[in-house]
């Protein structure tokens, strides 16, 4: 029995037949079967197969393409330092300087900086000084005479400068500005040893710095004395050694600090002022010191107080 069996479908498409591929494909069917395809045509198909129809075994992934992430552009450009930069890279005579100009230009400003600064202490006070100080010692000329008017001109702006500084800090601790005795004290103490390491000049007229400025510390110990005698009866003078200090620095200073020593022995009345005048060489006149005791309400402070039937 002839039957017409149905003719089987090609294999690439019962391969495929669970795909659809992506685009469709096209054969052209030459009439001449006996005709050889060309190579080229033949690598065409096979190519096109590949990508349209992928391998079963191989499962399918869905691949998304990666987008490009442009990073926006900095725009880096050259700029000043900000502020609080600008201000780390300063040392303090450039910053004091950028200050001093900032205040001379605008007074009020300079009124803002005064009250908003702290106080300066003792410590900090002389340390300026004696910075003042180390420069007019590297100023001398190496060799020759230290006290001649050669080394005398060569160090001249130095010693002034010097001067200046120690008239400008010597109010500053003193009362009523300074209400501590303790710290008037101190400063003058240092400052007193300053000019006791100031050159002795030849010259009279170059020594005469030395000599003013010898007679304005004396009058700064006298005033700040002065006060201090004011409180719990000058006990702070003597328990705090400082009869003692002001004693040696009068010495030391041939004597130019007598305007002090005389105020401490008033100040001390019956405390050992008197000894105390003795041991410094002190003869002031009587009528002077009962004057001055006097007008300080401490007359007859220096006489024993008796106690009992008399």
């Amino acid at each position: 029995m002839n039957a017409i069996l149905p003719t089987p479908p090609p294999a690439f498409q019962a391969h495929n037949s669970r795909y659809t591929p992506s685009r469709p494909m096209s054969f052209s069917v030459s009439s001449s079967a006996g005709k050889k395809r060309k190579a080229g045509d033949e690598d065409l198909q096979h190519d096109e197969r590949m990508l349209g129809s992928p391998s079963p075994n191989i499962p399918s992934r869905s691949f998304h393409p990666q987008r490009s992430v442009k990073r926006p552009r900095s725009g880096l450009v050259g700029r000043p330092l900000g502020l609080p930069r600008l201000l780390e890279t300063l040392d303090a005579d450039s910053l004091r300087g950028v200050l001093q100009t900032i205040c001379s230009r605008n007074p009020s400003i300079g009124a803002e900086v005064e009250n908003t600064a702290p106080r300066p202490s003792v410590s900090s006070a002389l340390a300026v000084l004696k910075n003042y100080e180390a420069t007019l010692q590297s100023s001398f000329p190496f060799g020759g005479d230290a006290t001649s008017d050669y080394a005398y001109n060569r160090v001249r702006q130095a010693l002034l400068n010097l001067l200046e500084a120690l008239a400008d800090f010597t109010p500053h601790f003193l009362p009523p500005n300074e209400t501590q005795a303790t710290q008037s004290l101190s400063f003058l103490d240092g400052a007193t040893d300053i000019i006791h390491r100031l050159p002795n000049w030849q010259s009279f007229q170059n020594s005469l710095h030395k000599q003013h400025a010898y007679e304005e510390i004396s009058q700064a110990w006298t005033l700040a004395i002065r006060e201090a005698a004011k409180r719990a009866g000058g006990m702070q003078l003597q328990y705090g050694g400082w009869d003692q200090k002001i004693m040696k620095h009068n010495q030391q200073a041939d004597g130019k600090l007598q305007e002090a020593v005389n105020e401490l022995n008033t100040g001390l009345g019956w405390m050992g002022g008197q000894q105390q005048q003795q041991q410094s060489g002190g003869r002031g006149d009587d009528v002077s010191s009962v004057r001055q005791e006097l007008l300080n309400g401490t007359y007859g402070s220096s006489y024993p107080v008796r106690v009992g039937p008399w």
